[in-house]
């Protein structure tokens, strides 16, 4: 999803490239929008939330006092993410998993029951508030634009991400400006929901043993695949189409994105344990998440800004899908090659140093195949 924001700032603007017009750059466009827009990143929310019960009971097992420890994450997640924001990608996703952890570890005795209800109503909520949004717009009151108002702001945020690094590093600071108050009021509730349901499913147990829960899983995927598609399909046709239609399509999204997310996670839980040679391919990018998503920007950065090789709105949608599937086909080689040696990825191993304030065995020479997040 994000290469496309990091490649343009037409994109980061809410824009199209107006420099890819043709049938094919459409048709990816409606692809990822419908598909993979506001969907995976309630995946990675999700596993938040359920990684915290983990953390948890560990604590609890190992005897460790959990606050203070868990505090300290969340300042190194902090931390890590402030400098992705400033250097890299101002869209970054992990202060705001920060904040949201200090509202996970206050809410860490809430039943799943209440974390359920929490959710929903946070979800209709921020459905409601873009409907609010849909009405000013109405009313003439333009609230569009996370980062910028229109193309010549567009053409200006190019210009910047294309020169030196000051020039960059300015722009970044700019856009994060002026899209924080949207991710207190947008996106932090959105993640936080996604991550009480992850909570919830946490402390109920219930990835321990898929097989119980076959039916369940399909039901998900019966209800997910059908609403969130349909839900998906009124947000696409609004995402470009002017202000007011954007602003109700976020809103409908708001409700169904989770649903189709949730299809996607049932999907894979089912399948993978009938494909254990892609489990275990996937196993050790996964174990290394965080350092690959940063890699992500890194490289993103080095081809599209300043950085390196200044391609800022000059790759077209199909190329840039390329792109992304073979940066992540060159991390899953590199995460096998890296965790050969190291028991953590790189950035891993900064956040449980950061952590426990202690140095994590860094060298792991035998195999390790755990995929416990």
């Amino acid at each position: 999803m994000n290469i496309a924001f990091l490649a343009s700032g037409y994109r980061m603007a809410g824009m199209a490239e107006p420099a890819f017009n043709s049938s094919v750059d459409w048709v990816v466009r409606w692809v990822i929008t419908m598909f993979f827009e506001n969907k995976f990143y309630l995946l990675f929310s999700f596993l938040f939330g359920y990684s915290f019960t983990l953390q948890l009971d560990s604590a609890v097992r190992q005897g460790r006092a959990f606050v203070p420890m868990f505090l300290r994450r969340l300042g190194g997640l902090f931390l890590i993410g402030l400098a992705h924001a400033v250097l890299l990608f101002p869209g970054d996703i992990l202060t705001t998993y920060a904040a949201v952890g200090l509202a996970l570890l206050v809410l860490r005795r809430i039943t799943p029951k209440s974390a359920v209800v929490l959710a929903v109503v946070l979800t209709c909520l921020l459905a409601l508030g873009f409907m609010l949004l849909a009405l000013l717009a109405v009313l003439g009151l333009d609230m569009a634009g996370t980062v910028s108002h229109g193309a010549m702001e567009a053409i200006k945020s190019d210009q910047a991400l294309g020169g030196s690094a000051v020039q960059i590093v300015s722009e970044h600071v700019r856009k994060l400006s002026l899209i924080v108050v949207l991710r207190v009021l947008f996106q932090g509730p959105a993640v936080l929901a996604a991550c009480l349901i992850g909570l919830a499913v946490g402390k109920l147990g219930a990835l321990r043993d898929i097989s119980a829960h076959t039916s369940a899983l399909r039901k998900l995927q019966w209800v997910g695949f059908t609403v969130g598609v349909a839900g998906a399909f009124v947000y696409t046709q609004s995402a470009w189409n002017g202000t007011v239609h954007k602003f109700l399509g976020e809103a409908v999204d708001l409700v169904t994105a989770p649903l189709l997310a949730a299809a996607y996670a049932a999907t894979f839980l089912r399948l993978l344990p009938h494909m254990p040679r892609v489990g275990r391919l996937l196993a050790m990018p996964g174990r290394m998440a965080l350092s690959n998503y940063l890699g992500q920007s890194l490289i993103c950065c080095l081809i599209f800004t300043g950085y390196g090789l200044a391609l800022v709105d000059r790759v077209a949608p199909p190329w840039q899908v390329l792109i992304a599937l073979g940066v992540f086909a060159a991390q899953v080689l590199y995460s096998h090659w890296w965790l050969r040696g190291h028991r953590y990825g790189p950035v891993e191993w900064l956040l449980r140093f950061l952590t426990y304030w202690n140095r994590p065995g860094a060298v792991h020479r035998a195999r390790h195949t755990s995929t416990t997040p």
